[in-house]
């Protein structure tokens, strides 16, 4: 772990302050969220990214019902729910653009 020779205190709500150098360097932005870790003795804060909860995965990921689902899990969930539930898989629709996936789940559940 590199030292930066920064020290800052604790104001008197748990807060510290992040310098803009250190930010600007480490790509965090005003407003972005950070997960904290704890290793025995050292707070850890690293930039977050959101993630698949089925594989874990923080590549194209889209937000559906307040949970992140990857691309590719989304469309396994969409054809498991078409092979399942509709009976004629002509004319369930297919979709490659996230955006899409969520409207596609919510036809195939509404129509069952």
């Amino acid at each position: 772990m590199k030292s930066t020779g920064i020290v800052r205190k604790v104001d008197d709500l748990g807060r510290i302050v992040i310098p803009i150098e250190l930010r600007r360097t480490l790509g965090i932005s005003v407003k972005d969220a950070l997960e904290i870790y704890v290793d025995t003795d050292r707070i850890i804060l690293k930039k977050y990214l959101p993630a698949c909860i089925f594989c874990g995965s923080a590549e194209d990921i889209l937000n559906f019902s307040g949970k992140n689902i990857c691309k590719n899990c989304a469309l396994e969930i969409k054809n498991t729910l078409a092979s399942t539930y509709v009976t004629d898989l002509e004319d369930t629709p297919t979709a490659t653009d996230p955006e899409d996936i969520g409207e596609i789940l919510d036809d195939i559940i509404q129509s069952n």
